[in-house]
């Protein structure tokens, strides 16, 4: 296996400067490239006072610019987890300004990031990046406010040569092409830290739709970094992609997607668990529906009661990090997820799991999925459910209006809970909103059951 490179080796490592690093449409970007570009926006921010920048970017290898520029100059790369003005104008306090790849409306110091094109063979001297650099990212965080995770450049070093260990064979050769942004953790370690820390020449566009997956040249073999939102969109009826390896991270993929998914590019998803907070846990070869999770190396989990401990090389707190996940393992170490603890409510001074209320209505014939949450009438709380139905109960939802079949449901929940656990309100939709990390979109869900006056 090639060595490891960490990401203070991306640009001083001894490789040839015309090593390709990245490509768009007919476009390469070399090492020689880079190293100028960096070079470029390194002598600017040295002339700025500001030292936290929010990375905005939509090209990856620009982000790559810019994340190494402001890394090697001292400064600490924020990354807000998305691009838009609205949102960086209420959250200027986290952050002294703003670096994108185009030009932003907000009111605030913005460097616009471009690449000058001009190839350099020298070896062009940079600053030693500190021992103790880090990365913030920012997530929505349970109460909807940005929850902020530091991610020490080192942890994510360790993080990329974690997964070589394991993928570095198969992903030899291989072009990297994403669904997802890099301004989250999995596109970060995925699209960005991985094929950077293995010389891979990744992809600086996102894949929007499956006809952009099928469209890409058939003289490259490529590894996919995906969700499981883009894998249930894919057309079949494309011509496949040469696709040696597929990642899937951000959400549970069903078998369904799975198989068909496999069907259309003759290779099996591989799955990754983890979260922003944890980093990479475990993995899995999708090639049967109840395959269990694979732990990485070093990484264990505890068992508290009725809830796991995880310890990582990846978590620096001496005492892990609870999860809210529920875990089943085997005799082997392997495990398999069961569904997640917490979401909890108190409707009517009773505690109410809404995940216990999403399993039994997955129970019933002809619902594919739900997504329950509570909903607020004046002053009385009950529960609302978002239905996905298959085509032959949708039809009977239609024609009867659907209070026959609320009704039918109604009676089988109420076997298995509470009265007041119970929906009271009901809607059907094609699909439950997600974003581009597969994670279920709940403004939206409760958009659903607002009142109209």
């Amino acid at each position: 296996m090639k060595p490891v490179l960490t990401l203070a080796q991306w640009l001083t490592a001894p490789r040839p400067a015309e090593t390709p690093i990245a490509w768009l449409d007919d476009r390469i970007w070399t090492l020689g490239h880079l190293r100028r570009d960096v070079s470029r926006l390194l002598s600017q921010l040295q002339h700025h006072e500001g030292e936290r920048w929010a990375l905005c970017f939509e090209n990856s290898y620009l982000f790559i610019v810019a994340l190494l520029a402001t890394l090697h100059v001292g400064k600490t790369p924020v990354i807000p987890g998305h691009n838009r003005v609205s949102l960086l104008d209420e959250q200027r306090a986290l952050f002294d300004g703003v670096l994108s790849d185009k030009i932003l409306s907000w009111q605030g110091e913005l460097l616009v990031v471009d690449t000058e094109g001009r190839f350099t063979a020298e070896q062009l001297v940079f600053p030693a990046i500190s021992n103790n650099a880090f990365i913030e990212l920012f997530t929505s965080g349970s109460t909807g406010q940005p929850k902020r995770i530091i991610k020490p450049v080192s942890a994510l070093d360790c993080e990329a040569a974690l997964l070589a260990m394991r993928f570095a064979g198969r992903l030899s050769g291989c072009r990297v092409v994403a669904s997802v942004v890099p301004q989250h953790q999995y596109g970060l370690t995925f699209r960005i830290f991985l094929p950077m820390a293995l010389g891979l020449t990744l992809h600086a566009a996102m894949l929007y739709y499956a006809e952009q997956l099928a469209a890409l040249s058939h003289q490259h073999r490529y590894a996919f970094v995906s969700s499981p939102a883009f894998l249930k969109r894919l057309d079949h009826q494309l011509t496949p992609p040469p696709v040696a390896m597929i990642l899937s991270a951000g959400g549970m993929l069903p078998w369904q997607d799975a198989r068909q998914t496999a069907a259309w590019l003759n290779v099996w998803p591989d799955e990754i668990y983890g979260s922003t907070e944890t980093g990479i846990l475990a993995w899995r070869y999708r090639q049967h529906e109840h395959a269990a999770w694979q732990p990485f190396s070093g990484v264990t989990f505890h068992p508290e009661e009725d809830v796991f401990r995880v310890f990582s090389p990846l978590i620096a707190d001496e005492d892990g990090l609870l999860l809210d996940d529920m875990l089943q393992f085997d005799k082997s170490g392997r495990f398999q997820l069961m569904g997640r603890r917490g979401r909890v409510v108190k409707i009517e001074d009773k505690r109410i799991s809404l995940s216990e209320v999403e399993e039994r209505l997955l129970s019933l014939a002809g619902i594919c999925e739900a997504a329950v949450l509570p909903v607020v009438r004046g002053e009385r709380q009950g529960v609302g459910v978002v239905l996905v139905l298959d085509d032959e109960t949708r039809q009977c939802w239609l024609r009867g209006g659907g209070k026959a079949q609320e009704l039918t449901w109604r009676r089988a929940l109420q076997t298995w809970l509470e009265p007041v656990a119970v929906p009271r309100y009901w809607r059907v939709v094609d699909a439950i909103p997600v974003n581009s990390m597969n994670k279920r979109v709940y403004a939206q869900l409760q958009e659903l059951f607002h009142e109209t006056p």
